[in-house]
């Protein structure tokens, strides 16, 4: 049955309409703070075999337009009226992708008919596991990540398993808090129905029929006219994450883009081995798991606001995943902390169609900031508190049409702050500062946006501060078009003070009453060359805060009040030769050693080993590669480490 485009894009608003009004439900009638006011939640609308047709574009997180819950779907025998199914394993399927997301799904019939299926996650602050909010980089097994939940019917033809609500609800900690939560997608997953049935009798079975199945190919003919648009090549990009454990190496994220007419090659070959930490994303290998497809969403929404928000538009993209990698890990790794690997990886899509497109994207966003959690004690009531209080975010890369956003700005932008009035009501701390930090932006004609940052005082005895997903405090948001790189991120426990400690990239820490911790996330970087900004917005920066006096000079070439040292400055600043690309010198310093050809030794030698032997081979190589006198970077000295590891070690192969 062949639609008429005006009434399928009718049919669009209407169903777009349905999955905001789910998230609305799920918003209004949340109990935990990370729902309710964080907003990290979802909600959508499947066809009958799992591909989602419609998305809110207003509430939730924009992480997973276009997941397929196909796997999930399958998983269960058989559906009734009035089911409500369930799971949070991340490898039942691999639709779930770490424990604290709890997706439910809901079938939706029409005169004894499956017509679709509603659907939506929402993150639980705790599920269990070893430490308060369940993740940690420094965990190296699933199992130690919380309770897991087999694909699972919650709701048996309306009747509520009690017996299962029981298990989750005596394995987390604030099980008041989940319980609250579940209800509230209940209700989002019920209201889905009720639009479902709307919409089935204004437009007929048939035409609802036809014009889902029609919105995914609309998403894909529109995704298809934006590719289309690129030119042909091949496009590179490497990015990395701070150490995969506090005493571990970097790991290495690196795409290479084939654009070729309307369709994408996205080759994540060159990426590390799976990690003995919680940095792994599970994605079972799927060459469209939604996972790897953010950023790919985002850049087309970046390009075209028009395309829609559905599964049609990652059909053009096909991914190269290799097993046994951080991008494809297998079982039991644990991957609790995949929410920072995946902003990361956004990164390095959104970087790869940068220079597919250096005059119409922007330059590297902050992406180094933590989900703040508090595990603590009420001292009036004794009540144990387990709650998220913020995310400490950054901004937005400066594009070519202006700075970036401050704060919280593009693949974070969907995170929303909670107001210090509640965070100081809910959970027992004292909110000192919440704001942005000045000087954290990188310089650019186009400045970087400004990161947040975050102190407060806890007031009990045993308080555990998780800062889940803390990166960039070494490899900073990168600079194209001459601008520069953003500043990199900071963790410390009693700033200022003699009993001062840099916690590096620790995420879990355990404090004192009276202990003040500051979190300040990573700045954004700049686009194009900082001298070219003009004096006056660089002076507004400075009366706003955001730039001190000494970057002004140092970064801008503007000294404040004097017309002839700054025209001198910015004259020898124009000078210099000039820089397309900065990342910072920390990665200029290790990517001197670790060079493109090393990596790519390295790459070839651990795909020929057993899985498990990677880890351990990756940090052996990387021992030997330090000691060795004979430096060249064109892969000898990795060629020569991976064959001593093979003659130390030859049950290797």
């Amino acid at each position: 049955m062949n639609i008429d485009p005006v009434t399928l894009q009718i049919l669009a608003n209407h169903a777009q309409a349905a999955a905001e009004s789910m998230a609305f439900t799920l918003f209004r009638t949340a109990h935990s703070t990370f729902v309710k006011e964080t907003e990290d939640f979802t909600t959508g609308l499947t066809t009958p075999d799992g591909q989602t047709f419609a998305s809110p574009r207003e509430l939730g997180a924009t992480w997973f337009v276009g997941l397929d819950y196909g796997p999930v779907i399958r998983a269960i025998a058989e559906y009734d009226e009035g089911d409500v199914c369930m799971t949070n394993d991340p490898y039942s399927g691999f639709v779930c992708t770490h424990s604290p997301d709890i997706h439910l799904w809901k079938p939706i019939f029409w005169e004894g008919e499956l017509v679709c299926f509603a659907v939506g996650h929402i993150h639980n602050t705790d599920v269990g596991g070893a430490v308060p909010a369940s993740l940690s980089r420094a965990l190296t097994e699933v199992h130690q990540e919380g309770i897991r939940f087999p694909p699972c019917k919650l709701v048996d033809r309306g009747v509520l398993d009690q017996r299962l609500l029981d298990v989750m609800l005596t394995n987390v900690r604030a099980p008041t808090q989940n319980w609250g939560d579940l209800k509230a997608q209940l209700a989002a997953v019920a209201t889905g129905e009720r639009k479902v049935h709307e919409m089935i009798r204004r437009f007929g079975i048939e035409t609802f029929r036809a014009g889902i199945a029609g919105l995914l190919d609309l998403g894909e003919r529109q995704a298809r006219r934006v590719i289309g648009q690129i030119p042909d090549g091949d496009y590179a990009f490497t990015d990395y994450l701070d150490e995969d454990a506090p005493d571990g190496l970097p790991c290495r994220l690196h795409l290479t883009m084939r654009i070729r007419g309307e369709e994408a090659e996205l080759d994540f070959t060159g990426s590390d081995p799976q990690l003995a930490s919680s940095l792994n994303m599970p994605t079972g290998g799927n060459p469209r798991h939604i996972l790897l497809m953010v950023g790919w969403n985002y850049v087309l929404y970046t390009l075209d606001p028009t395309v829609l928000l559905n599964g049609g538009l990652i059909r053009p993209a096909t991914c190269i995943v290799p097993e046994g990698t951080v991008l494809n890990p297998a079982f039991p790794a644990a991957v609790g902390m995949r929410s920072m690997t995946c902003m990361r990886l956004q990164g390095v899509v959104m970087g790869a169609f940068q220079r597919a497109l250096p005059d119409r994207l922007p330059a590297g966003p902050a992406s180094g900031g933590p989900m703040t959690n508090v595990n603590t004690t009420d001292n009036r009531t004794g009540r144990r508190v387990m709650a998220a209080i913020d995310p400490i975010t950054g901004g937005a890369g400066g594009s070519p049409f202006g700075d970036g956003a401050d704060g919280s700005g593009a693949n974070s932008g969907f995170l929303k702050n909670t107001p210090v009035e509640i965070n100081e009501a809910e959970v027992p701390v004292r909110i000192l500062r919440y704001g942005l930090e000045p000087d954290s932006g990188g310089a650019g004609l186009h400045r970087g946006g400004l990161a947040t940052v975050l102190e407060f005082r806890v007031q009990a005895p045993g308080t555990v501060v998780t800062a889940r997903n803390r990166d960039r405090s070494r490899f900073r948001a990168w600079g194209v078009a001459g601008g520069r790189a953003g500043a990199p991120s900071e963790f410390w426990r009693n700033p200022g003070t003699e009993r001062a400690q840099n916690l590096g990239n620790t995420d879990v820490v355990t404090l004192d009453p009276g202990d003040v911790v500051r979190i300040v996330c990573s700045g954004a970087a700049g686009w194009g060359p900082p001298w070219r900004r003009p004096v006056k917005a660089v002076l507004d920066d400075l009366d706003a805060g955001k730039i001190s006096a000494v970057a002004a000079a140092r970064d801008y070439g503007v000294v404040p009040g004097d017309e002839a040292a700054t025209a001198a400055r910015r004259a020898a600043m124009a000078a210099q030769p000039a820089r397309g690309f900065d990342a910072g010198p920390e990665r200029d310093a290790y990517e001197a050693a670790w060079t493109a050809a090393n990596y790519d030794a390295l790459t070839e030698a651990l795909a020929r080993i057993p899985v498990h032997w990677r880890h351990f081979a990756k940090r052996q190589i990387f021992a030997a590669v330090a000691e060795d006198r004979d430096c060249r970077g064109d892969g000898t000295e990795v060629r020569r480490a991976v064959a001593a590891l093979h003659a130390a070690f030859p049950q290797i192969a």
